[in-house]
């Protein structure tokens, strides 16, 4: 028999890498039974290879677009990022890991991008973009982190009410066109034209973007609440919901983390004059929740709001008001039984200032920052950029750095303290100095944690406090691979 020739560590991820196209890859979790020799434990390598796509950013003709891209860490032995529209033109290129690099579009012709970055430049790669309308229906500013493409998304918080305007854009980064279905699960359960009907499925074409009008899922409902299900039949897509409201102003809707019986809904504005919890349990078992606010001296149940009660596949809402009273803070979801715990999507519907001036956001349910996370596109200045730390386990300690601003200067760190329970609003945060331009924040849990972080960015416009809530969540940066592997078949099993 012929022997084969032992595969080299960096082949074997460059395979994957090859095989996926996914931002990250994952080692085998165990050593198949009767593991051979050479089946080392498994050591933490960099990435090589990241995709990040980005949907049209808005429809409006006066809309004003930018884009900030940032691969964190320090310059190496090089590597490419490139984030283009469907012809193939690149609007972001960053050159080198820690400088922030940036765009501008304007109108409603601002295209969706899709790409990858490779080398030194994938670990953790980042882009951000943020849109200002200053008038009109579409008034509003609406932020977004470009996402890694998947298979799986819920949103709850989606509406179908008169007034509101929910689409969901389907991003697809590949040469292959992708089949995408998108339900709707509103207080009565699972929405459907007719009973016996299949679910809609939508093609979406190789590196482009279609847009789901949710209404027109439903169009004889009219839900004040509702939770949106994207699942992939074929292929893979980035899906994000963008969100516009009559005399409250837009935003985009980000996927909440996925179902687990235990949430955390992070960065809360303190100036928040309405709050609004939407969650869904997507089984057929029922959920109790408690529902408490983490602050600055730790949690605490809202007066007469203590409880939510789901029933299993059905939506349901909690009003919260101005449940932050001048603190910001961050929600925490738990079984009211732990011997119960049923696994639940959640996010929350929030509102600043009051009549016509009024401004929405969203605060989806997140993963923990883990080892380090990054947040792109933030301004200096007053209140312009708050840092929301929550510790959801034990008292904490993250290093908060700010990179070079994207014209230049130098960049900040600063080591943070969290007790266990309680929120910490930076604010200011570290920013760069010497230079301008938007900056990225990236977070590094030191000890203890779990540590769920947020970032808050408001551009007041006309005495409107325009703004947008972007999670921190695990750059996965890094990826196990077995030491040593004689025969690498066992990672493809």
């Amino acid at each position: 028999m012929k022997q084969r020739a032992p595969l080299t560590l960096a082949a074997v991820t460059a395979a994957l890498a090859a095989a996926t196209g996914l931002a990250f890859l994952t080692a085998p979790a165990a050593t198949p039974a009767g593991g051979a020799a050479g089946r080392a434990a498994a050591a933490r390598m960099p990435v090589e290879r990241s995709v990040l796509v980005c949907p049209a950013p808005s429809s409006s003709d006066i809309a004003e677009t930018t884009y900030t891209s940032l691969t964190p860490g320090k310059g190496g032995g090089g590597g490419t990022a490139r984030l283009a529209d469907k012809d193939g033109k690149a609007v972001l290129e960053p050159r080198e890991p820690g400088r922030p690099v940036t765009a501008t579009a304007s109108g409603a012709e601002a295209p969706a991008l899709t790409g990858a970055a490779e080398g030194d430049l994938a670990p953790g790669w980042t882009a951000q973009q943020t849109t200002k309308v200053s008038v009109g229906q579409a008034r509003g500013l609406s932020g977004l982190a470009c996402t890694a493409p998947g298979t799986d998304f819920w949103f709850p918080g989606v509406s179908t009410a008169k007034g509101r305007q929910d689409y969901v854009h389907l991003t697809n980064p590949d040469d292959t066109v992708a089949e995408v279905a998108v339900t709707l699960h509103g207080p009565d359960g699972l929405l459907k034209d007719k009973p016996g009907t299949a679910d809609p499925v939508f093609e979406v074409a190789p590196r482009s973007t279609a847009k789901v009008s949710l209404s027109q899922l439903a169009p004889d409902s009219r839900l004040a609440d509702a939770t949106a299900h994207v699942t992939a039949r074929s292929g893979r897509v980035g899906a994000s919901t963008h969100v516009a409201e009559d005399g409250t102003g837009t935003d985009w809707l980000p996927a909440s983390a996925g179902p687990a019986d235990t949430l955390v809904l992070p960065g809360i504005p303190a100036d928040a004059t309405s709050v609004r919890l939407v969650a869904f349990a997507p089984g057929e078992d029922d959920a109790d929740l408690t529902v408490k606010l983490s602050g600055p001296t730790g949690p605490f149940s809202p007066a007469g709001k203590e409880r939510l009660h789901l029933k299993g596949g059905m939506t349901a809402a909690l009003d919260l008001g101005d449940v932050t009273r001048g603190e910001a803070g961050s929600l925490l979801l738990a079984p009211a039984d732990p011997e119960k715990a049923v696994p639940v999507v959640a996010a929350l519907h929030v509102v600043r200032g009051t009549g016509a001036k009024q401004e929405l956001g969203f605060v989806p349910a997140s993963t923990p920052v883990g080892e380090r996370a990054t947040v792109a596109d933030n301004r200096d200045g007053d209140q312009a950029t708050v840092l929301t730390l929550t510790a959801s386990g034990t008292d904490a300690k993250v290093r908060v750095t700010a990179s070079p601003g994207t014209g230049g200067g130098q960049g900040a760190a600063t080591e943070i303290t969290v007790k266990a329970g309680t929120t910490r609003a930076v604010s200011p945060p570290p920013a760069p100095s010497g230079g301008k331009g938007p900056y990225a924040l990236t977070v590094e849990t030191l000890s203890g944690g779990p540590v769920h972080a947020a970032r808050t960015l408001t551009l007041p416009h006309d005495g409107i406090p325009m703004f947008t809530v972007q999670a921190f969540a695990d750059d996965r940066s890094t990826v196990a691979v077995p030491k040593a592997v004689e025969d690498p078949s066992i990672l493809l099993r």
